[in-house]
Order: structure tokens, then C-alpha cells, then sequence
């Protein structure tokens, strides 16, 4: 059978044919791969270059590797957070001739870490509790999309820095579905897989020294399906008000979209004696305030940094002579913000070289110039300008802070 490989983009083909397809890929060479961190995985992974990209190739069978390829594609279509699929390749030979397992080729996930990285320095219980929030919230997302996980654990999860906390990507759809509608079944279960590996995974850093000691891995497992039912609950309950209270409707809705999640479309009943009113919203995926800062600046950005960069943009045009909202002669806010994006975000960056910044983005570095600020505005008791900010963080800050994209030492596969 001949190599064949199967990509979403028709550049890829291309830039792919450049591996070596015909080594398997424990045995790749040196000059291929490139050495970043790596999570535990069934299968061997490595990450290699193609052509200007980072590539994550996972040695797996022909059937699972074509499924997980189309439900990849599928949570991309429903823009759930989950690694990049790229390409299938089948019909894999050795040098003598012999069968090799296909392979399932990924984006690298810039500035994303697995989980075990992250905990190679003792990590606090208050990060810990973000990335299990982080965590839950993707599973909330998955399951208001029909996914049914299947296998939800840290050691299935990328994590990247959203703000001050964390956003949590799907890393391997291998025994995920997607259905119309998930069953209170259907979620129990990847609830209860949850809670099970995620405290079997905080029990073997503790069984290796690198676990917190106030960290107690089954109460940890068990928040995650507290956080997960408060979320659940607030995004599908309904809700009955007063008839003459209608305005408690826009605050629910303003309360989900600080959340992060947008209302698609609204169900409301008014009760037989017309005296209260129930309302029921379809609440869609998170990222309501990225929609909102993708629609004014052109920005794209994490949901925590999105609503960062929004407070700072809306201080911003409320000092502006001509923000005049409601007035017609007023500017617009897309003229205002891309104004700000101009004069304010574009210069603020700026101010940090390229080469200082490591694998931080543009928009989490922003927030962090942001926090930086505020924090020498309150020493000092007085507003700190961007320049005197950058160049304190460059020296003070920067050095402390992990680059996620550094070389790892290999690790082992399990």
C-alpha cells in the first residue's frame, strides 16, 4: 500500500512528506524532532518541525487515528477548545518492507503545557484549584456541544495562561463521541471518570514528592464535580421571575456572560394567571467576551484576557472627547477601539523585544503589562506610565517566569 496522508490545509502535504515516514517514530532522528514538554501518553508521541510549524505525531491505529482526525475536526467546527488536527497518514512501510502504525498529526498548542510540567515546581492549591477550574469548564463546553468525553484527566488536557487563570484545551478525543444531546447518564459518567482520574493523577505526584501537602488529592477530585455542577446548573436552569421584574432577565444574562458564555436564543413563558414569567436561555459555547473583542479590535485572545483587554479599552474611550454613547455624532466604538489598538495596545507591547518574550502572547503579555501597572500605581500611590511599567517588568518579573515553549529532557512513554 502506498504512503498516503490525508490534511485539512493542502499546504501540508507538502512540508509533511519531508518526515520520515519510514522510521518508526521512537526512532526518529534528532534532527527532526523538536524538544518540548510531554504529557503521558498510550501511545509514542513526539513533537517534530514541518516546514514553519511544530507538529505533535502520535503513533495509533488506522481506525483510531482516522476517528480521532474527524472528531477533532468536528469540536473545531463547534470552536470547542482542542488541539488542531492537520493530517492522517496511512500505508507507512520500513526500510525491509514492514507495516508501521499509521499516525495522527496535531498542531502544536503554542504556549500550552501538560500538566506534569507544570507541577515539576511544587505548585500552590490555588493554582491547582484554577486548572481543575479551567478543566471543568471545558468539560461543561464539551457536554453543552453533545461530546461525551469518555476519558476526561489532566493527563488529556493542555493548559495555556488565560490571564490570571488558566484555559484548558482537549488533547486527545480518542474515546470521545458527539451526539444531538447528551443524557444526565452520559454526563454522569464523564463526571465520574473526572473525579476518578483526576485524583489518581494528584496521588501519583504525591506519591512523588511533588504534590503540595495541603493538597489532598481525593477533596480535589471531588471540587471538580462541584464546579462542574455549578456551572451546569447556572447555564441550563430556568428561571422564574415576577412579570414586572423583567429586568432580573438581563442580569441573568449579563451574570452568564461573565461567565463566558453567550445566549444563542431565549425561551420565555408567562404562567397561566400572567402573574410570573419563566425563563429558560440556550446558552452556547464560552466566549463571549472574544467575540466581543474579535468584533471591535481584530484581537484574538483567551476569554480571561479578552475581558482584561475590554475594562482596559473601555476606560480608555470614556476618556475620549468624542465617546458619546447613544449620540449619532459620537464615534463609533469599532473607530474608538481600533483607535486604542493603534495608540495604546500596539506601543505598550512594543515596549518588550521580541526575543524577551519567550512563548508569552501578545494579549497575556498586555494583561500582565496591565496588572504591573496597577500594582506600581498602588507602591507608588500614583498613575505609573507604560514605559516605566515595561521596563520594570522586563527586569523585576520576566526572569521569574517560566518559558513554555523551553527545551524539556525527554520523557518516557507510557
Amino acid at each position: 500500500m502506498d504512503l498516503r496522508i490525508t490534511a485539512t490545509d493542502p499546504s501540508h502535504p507538502a512540508t509533511l512528506l519531508d518526515l520520515p515516514w519510514d522510521v518508526p517514530l521512537e526512532r526518529w532522528p534528532e534532527e527532526h524532532l523538536v524538544a518540548l514538554p510531554r504529557g503521558i501518553s498510550r501511545h509514542v508521541v513526539r513533537f517534530a518541525r514541518a516546514g514553519e510549524e511544530v507538529v505533535a505525531v502520535k503513533e495509533v491505529g488506522e481506525w483510531a487515528a482516522v476517528r480521532e482526525y474527524a472528531l477533532l475536526r468536528d469540536l473545531d467546527r463547534l470552536a470547542v477548545p482542542a488541539v488542531d488536527p492537520l493530517a492522517v497518514v496511512t500505508g507507512r512501510t520500513g526500510a525491509e518492507g514492514e507495516p508501521l502504525e499509521p499516525v495522527l498529526i496535531t498542531r502544536q498548542l503554542k504556549g500550552s503545557l501538560p500538566y506534569r510540567s507544570m507541577f515539576e515546581t511544587t505548585m500552590r492549591p490555588d493554582t491547582i484549584k484554577r486548572l481543575l477550574d479551567a478543566l471543568a469548564v471545558l468539560l461543561v463546553r464539551l457536554h453543552l456541544s453533545g461530546f461525551a468525553w469518555g476519558d476526561c484527566s489532566l493527563s488529556n488536557t493542555l493548559f495555556r495562561r488565560d490571564a490570571g487563570a488558566y484555559a484548558a484545551y482537549l488533547v486527545d478525543a480518542e474515546t470521545g463521541q458527539i451526539q444531538p444531546r447528551l443524557t444526565d447518564g452520559q454526563r454522569a459518567y464523564d463526571i465520574e471518570v473526572a473525579q476518578v482520574n483526576i485524583a489518581g493523577e494528584l496521588m501519583d505526584l504525591e506519591a512523588g514528592g511533588s504534590l503540595h501537602p495541603a493538597v489532598d488529592p481525593v477533596a480535589f477530585g471531588l471540587a471538580i464535580v462541584e464546579r462542574y455542577g455549578e456551572l451546569w446548573h447556572e447555564l441550563t436552569r430556568t428561571s422564574v421571575y415576577p412579570r414586572d421584574k423583567r429586568h432580573y432577565i438581563d442580569r441573568r444574562i449579563r451574570r452568564l456572560n461573565d461567565l463566558g458564555f453567550d445566549v444563542a436564543e431565549m425561551q420565555i413563558q408567562r404562567s397561566p394567571d400572567g402573574d410570573k414569567v419563566a425563563f429558560l436561555p440556550k446558552v452556547v459555547d464560552a466566549g463571549h467576551h472574544q467575540r466581543q473583542l474579535l468584533r471591535l479590535t481584530g484581537l484574538d485572545a483567551e476569554e480571561n484576557q479578552a475581558r482584561s483587554l475590554l475594562n482596559d479599552l473601555e476606560t480608555w474611550m470614556a476618556g475620549q472627547e468624542d465617546y458619546a454613547p447613544g449620540d449619532p455624532l459620537g464615534a463609533r466604538p469599532e473607530v474608538l477601539a481600533h483607535r486604542w489598538v493603534r495608540d495604546v495596545f500596539r506601543p505598550a507591547v512594543r515596549l518588550v523585544p521580541l526575543g524577551l518574550r519567550g512563548g508569552i502572547d501578545t494579549a497575556q503579555l498586555y494583561h500582565e503589562l496591565l496588572e504591573h501597572r496597577l500594582l506600581l500605581s498602588e507602591r507608588c500611590r500614583s498613575d505609573v506610565d507604560m514605559e516605566t511599567t515595561a521596563a520594570h517588568w522586563i527586569t523585576e518579573v520576566l526572569p521569574t517566569r517560566p518559558d513554555p515553549d523551553a527545551p524539556a529532557a525527554p520523557e518516557e512513554d507510557g
